[in-house]
């Protein structure tokens, strides 16, 4: 299972919402790039980055950062939040980012995503509100169902499905893993699950129950999770 610590970006800064509230945001570092090299020195492969900004307008608004961020550490970097045509994608690869998350332009214009699978690194990020998809930085629901929008991209080429149950986002209530699993189960593709992470004793559920990975984000910052002990728990289990 494959561990992605993440950094939040709102405003320049690295922070954490509550369900995906924008004024719920609590900052925990001003130099988002010091996160990164911290994740590097744990034993950390990825780093999971999101640009909340991006995800309200539309359009990349922490670029400074995430150029930071890649200038500082030797990790993989994933990136989502508004990401919605091709030009950002090219310009995020030509900045060094390894693939990108694809989320509400996956649930309106999936064509879009499986004809961009064929030419870059493209994982698909499925936000769920009572097992129906969420969109725009979480602010609508739609009225698809996460399985059927997973099984849309079944064989499309896309390297993973992120899946989150925004109810559990920054709780620390525990990771839902029955939704994951049908994610896991409707696409047949790496399903990593976001949201609700509290200690190892979800890692260690995770694991037994044949996910493919998690987001790591709240139980690090408020220091529930040891991330150095599960990198280890991961790497002994493979």
């Amino acid at each position: 299972m494959t561990i992605l610590p993440a950094i939040d970006l709102k405003d320049g800064k690295a922070v954490r919402l509550t369900k995906g509230l924008m004024d719920s945001a609590k900052i925990y570092s001003d130099e988002p790039w010091q996160v990164a090299k911290k994740f590097e020195e744990l034993g950390s492969e990825w780093v999971h980055l999101v640009d909340l900004n991006g995800a309200f307008a539309g359009t990349p608004q922490n670029l400074e950062q995430i150029k930071k961020i890649r200038e500082n550490c030797n990790l993989k970097l994933e990136i989502g939040g508004g990401i919605r045509d091709e030009e950002t994608i090219k310009m995020y690869i030509d900045l060094g980012v390894d693939r990108v998350i694809l989320g509400s332009i996956a649930v309106k214009n999936p064509q879009f995503v499986k004809d961009m699978a064929k030419k870059y690194r493209v994982v698909v990020g499925i936000d769920a509100i009572d097992g129906m998809v969420a969109v725009e930085g979480w602010a609508e629901v739609s009225d698809m169902k996460a399985t059927d929008l997973a099984r849309e991209f079944a064989n499309a080429g896309v390297e993973a499905i992120i899946c989150t149950d925004v109810s559990r986002d920054g709780m620390m209530t525990g990771v839902n893993i029955e939704f994951t699993k049908s994610i896991q189960e409707a696409s047949g593709l790496e399903t990593i699950a976001s949201g609700g992470l509290r200690d190892m004793e979800d890692i260690k559920a995770l694991v037994a129950n044949g996910i493919n990975g998690t987001i790591v984000g709240k139980a690090f910052y408020e220091g529930t999770l040891d991330l150095a002990e599960a990198f280890h728990f991961v790497k002994k289990d493979a």
